[in-house]
């Protein structure tokens, strides 16, 4: 779902307010558990987590003036959803995040390739995501992103 947002703020204001305080509790979890380097941004209408282009000139390969996404951040109809790039890019990552899930809620995640859906934010979603946002360096993720772009 697409807000009129083009800032942080802004889309933090736009977002239903039942939401906002998961989203919130979200962003702080995965600043204060991403390596060093990532920088939250605003981009695709969604709460963005990124290499800056002072870090990786090369940015996105498409759009190569837009700083490469880790993560992101979105509220949608009827859940607030993670992504996580680097995970349908590693299989160690999506292995341990799945079997992860499985431990913690009892169920296999109701998720996409990179697309994690939440109907809430509770504990265990935040220890999880803060495990996930620790599992990738900026470096790792240059070198794996650079990887798959030369197959």
């Amino acid at each position: 779902m697409r807000y009129d947002a083009d800032t942080i703020d802004a889309y933090m204001n736009a977002i239903p307010k039942d939401r906002a305080e998961g989203i919130n509790q979200l962003r702080e979890t995965i600043k204060n558990n991403l390596p060093e380097g990532f920088k939250e941004t605003f981009l695709y209408s969604m709460i963005t987590y990124t290499i800056p282009l002072e870090t990786y000139p090369k940015g996105y390969h498409v759009t190569p003036d837009t700083p490469l996404t880790l993560m992101a951040i979105a509220s949608q109809k009827q859940t607030t959803n993670v992504y996580h790039f680097p995970m349908y890019q590693n299989i160690e990552i999506s292995n341990w995040f799945h079997e992860s899930y499985k431990k913690l809620f009892n169920r296999k995640p109701n998720m996409g390739k990179s697309c994690i859906r939440f109907k809430t934010i509770d504990d265990n979603v935040l220890k999880i995501i803060g495990e996930l946002s620790q599992k990738v360096t900026v470096q790792q993720y240059i070198e794996t992103y650079e990887d798959r772009l030369k197959k």
